[in-house]
């Protein structure tokens, strides 16, 4: 597989019809965490840490910001940030698959210079399970 764009890495969200792509973006940053459940006790061997598989909590993150463009998609990140609700969200990563399920918006924030362009940055947590097809 070559290099891929940065630019087509794209978050798309539901709006109640269709996946819209995020207008304005320039930098995004998806990553996926799982906690550890350690259970090391006196008897575990070497004195080597033991996890136990399967037992803590898996979640995916995206991270994004960009310019202000006054789109559809920017009603429909202000509209599901100040109602709280989880939207169904699409994070395309080219070359690779599509990583898909709910997420809430965890903030959103909008920024400015007196001599630039409005720019906005938003947090994604998900909020149930993720599944990823992989790109055809």
């Amino acid at each position: 597989m070559t290099a891929q764009k940065g630019k087509d890495l794209l978050l798309k969200l539901h709006n109640g019809s269709t996946y819209e792509t995020v207008a304005g973006l320039r930098s995004r940053r998806l990553a996926f965490n799982a906690e550890t459940v350690d259970i090391t006790d006196s008897e575990s061997a070497g004195r080597w840490r033991e996890l136990l598989a399967g037992a803590g909590v898996q979640r995916a993150s995206m991270t994004a910001s960009g310019i202000f463009k006054d789109q559809a998609s920017d009603e429909t990140l202000r509209a599901a940030f100040f109602s709280a609700a989880l939207v169904e969200a699409q994070i395309v990563i080219p070359g690779f698959g599509i990583v898909a399920g709910p997420f809430q918006i965890s903030a959103l924030e909008y920024n400015g210079q007196h001599n630039g362009e409005v720019q906005f940055e938003i947090a994604l947590e998900s909020g149930g399970a993720v599944s990823f097809g992989a790109a055809v």
